[in-house]
């Protein structure tokens, strides 16, 4: 599922695909802990254009999201009703991810910065 031409898009949405926006309503809500923290695995599919797909490992902690990989950047997080939405960057390129998690699962899609490439993705979470 990976290509290696083309490293960037596919990881960083990654991220993008777990990076989530949150409100400052929800602070201390994420510094005590959000219900959608841990590590999920994500599957980035490109639906149009040439960027590749991947699958990827990222950490929610607090509502935040953190990559597995510091490859790239991603700023974003969860919202208390699991809207996730992100801003991910590295390899010169950048991406823009939003869609909704629930306690275990989630799904939504992503497009690059310049707009030659979109998707979805999926996520599940993984075993402690």
């Amino acid at each position: 599922m990976r290509n290696l031409s083309r490293p960037f898009l596919a990881p960083t949405l990654a991220a993008v695909l777990l990076g989530f926006a949150s409100s400052p309503l929800n602070a201390a809500r994420r510094i005590a802990g959000s219900p959608y923290d841990g590590t999920l695995g994500v599957a980035i599919y490109t639906l149009r254009g040439d960027c590749g797909s991947v699958r990827a490992a990222v950490r929610i902690v607090g509502g935040r999201v953190y990559s597995e990989d510091q490859s790239y950047q991603a700023s974003g997080g969860v919202g208390a009703n699991g809207v996730v939405r992100v801003a991910v960057s590295g390899f010169g390129r950048s991406a823009a991810g939003s869609g909704r998690l629930s306690r275990n699962s989630g799904g939504g899609s992503w497009r690059s910065s310049r707009g030659e490439c979109s998707g979805s993705w999926s996520a599940s979470r993984r075993a402690p």
